[in-house]
């Protein structure tokens, strides 16, 4: 299993391909949910995406966005695992690996959650910030996670750094 992060600009075509491929065959096609998956973030400057790819590609994967109306708070969504590799915790792999980043940073984290996967983020400090919504159909809930101090505080821009093994490294 090799692990990657990518700023925006630093996303190839074919991991970009590879990303969208990845959440369009899973948002769109299997969860019924006709949407516009390209929204125009994927490559901000400070979009952050982060995977695990096997030798039959991306395996799982989520991407940060920074929202300064949320007091600085970084947004995680697009998360997504591969079907033939659910239930393998790899979504909690990458989901620790931003947390740890964020923790250090000093940044709160924002998501909205598929309503049926509350509990999940629940399990990572995450609490409901807000009523049930429907978000293309699908019922969600808005979550927030306070930074959690730990240690020496990060410099800026630390956010972006994987605190999984570097780029391209094997897990």
């Amino acid at each position: 299993m090799v692990f990657h992060h990518r700023l925006g600009p630093e996303l190839t075509a074919a991991e970009l391909h590879a990303v969208l491929a990845l959440r369009v065959s899973v948002f769109v096609v299997e969860q019924a949910c006709p949407y516009p998956e390209v929204d125009g973030r994927d490559l901000d400057a400070d979009t952050g995406h982060r995977w695990l790819a096997d030798h039959a590609g991306i395996v799982c994967y989520l991407r940060t966005l920074h929202e300064p109306d949320y007091g600085g708070a970084v947004r995680i969504g697009r998360v997504v695992t591969r079907a033939d590799r659910r239930g393998e915790g790899l979504a909690a792999r990458l989901l620790d690996d931003v947390l740890t980043g964020t923790d250090a940073a000093g940044h709160p984290t924002v998501l909205a959650a598929q309503t049926r996967l509350q509990p999940w983020y629940e399990g990572f400090g995450y609490a409901v910030t807000g009523p049930e919504f429907l978000d293309d159909g699908v019922p969600h809930v808005p979550m927030h996670r306070p930074a959690r101090p730990i240690g020496p505080k990060a410099e800026p821009g630390d956010l972006n750094q994987p605190a999984l093994p570097g780029k391209g490294a094997t897990c």
